[in-house]
């Protein structure tokens, strides 16, 4: 199965959503203003956001379709085609951290987003071509968390910095990069907590492992990564606007995609926060996460009822 048959598969159920939703307003009956407002309120339940929404709303309001001529792939091709202009941007190529060495990078997200199974994920794409990844278990919270990060380690043979539970995460933090400074690691991923983003002391010790990574190397962490869960819908917004407010984050990466019918949570984030999309995660096997195409998922997210 290609990577792209594979996105369309995980977005099947978005997708389905979005373009039967869209069949059912444009291809049963004429498009007037009313139509134009019901289909602007389907978009934003399906979660695409507002500003997206009437966006759309304006584009086929501009656009001549005739439900009897037309063939439904051109609607189809319409919203793909904004999709893309959106998301395109928002590429980022992951060769380019390599530029850092060690490149440190810091996972954040709350309880539940599979933050731990995806730096697992994260670090087998990272580790090609003989690179060495060195993982930093600073989750020290929950012992599963550092057992599971244990798993993979040793399931994509990279190395792992661990402590005992309930041990000063930011000291795990320390101990990784030095470690990492001192056995030419290619790429340290650190976990954290799954931080609530309404509990002020989890948030201070995430600010703390920033500060004590500083004292190795004055720009570590070179990335910050947030974990967001797609089936959560709009509470990823939240998410994100209360973890930039205690520090910058270089790159997102959505989770569960294949498991939920709001996949256009990804154009709100996109179009709001215009943060770097990093990767997808589309199921629970090993080789699940996607690094992010803009052009693979507009024409995935559109694909259940049409040729694109």
């Amino acid at each position: 199965m290609s990577i792209f048959d594979k996105l369309k598969l995980g977005l099947s159920k978005s997708s389905k959503n979005l373009s039967s939703g869209l069949n059912d307003f444009i291809f049963k009956k004429r498009i007037e203003e009313n139509e134009l407002n019901e289909l602007e309120d389907f978009l934003i339940q399906s979660d695409v956001g507002v500003e997206i929404a009437s966006e759309l709303k304006k584009k086929f309001s501009s656009t001549k379709i005739d439900p009897k001529k037309d063939n439904k792939n051109k609607v189809f091709q319409i919203f793909s085609d904004h999709i893309l202009e959106i998301l395109k941007p928002l590429e980022k190529n992951l060769e380019s951290l390599s530029k850092n060495k060690p490149c440190v990078i810091l996972v954040a997200g709350v309880n539940g987003v599979g933050k731990t199974t995806t730096i697992g994920k994260l670090g087998k794409i990272l580790g090609k071509d003989n690179k060495k990844v060195l993982f930093g278990a600073a989750d020290t919270f929950r012992a599963a968390a550092v057992g599971q990060l244990e798993s993979w380690a040793k399931k994509i043979n990279a190395q792992i910095i661990k402590s005992d539970e309930g041990t000063d995460p930011a000291s795990v933090a320390y101990k990784s990069l030095d470690f990492a400074k001192k056995n030419n690691v290619d790429y340290l991923i650190i976990d954290t907590a799954g931080r609530l983003q309404n509990k002020k002391n989890l948030m201070d010790e995430f600010k703390k492992i920033i500060n004590v990574l500083k004292k190795i190397d004055k720009e570590a962490p070179h990335e910050i990564f947030l974990i967001l869960d797609a089936t959560t819908g709009q509470s990823a917004i939240n998410q994100v606007e209360e973890f930039k407010k205690i520090s910058p984050i270089t790159g997102i990466i959505m989770t569960k995609l294949d498991g939920t019918a709001k996949g256009g949570i990804l154009l709100a984030l996109g179009k709001k926060f215009k943060l770097p999309i990093i990767a997808l995660g589309m199921g629970e096997k090993e080789d699940d996460l996607q690094i992010f195409n803009a052009e693979h998922f507009s024409k995935a997210i559109m694909a259940s009822q049409s040729n694109l």
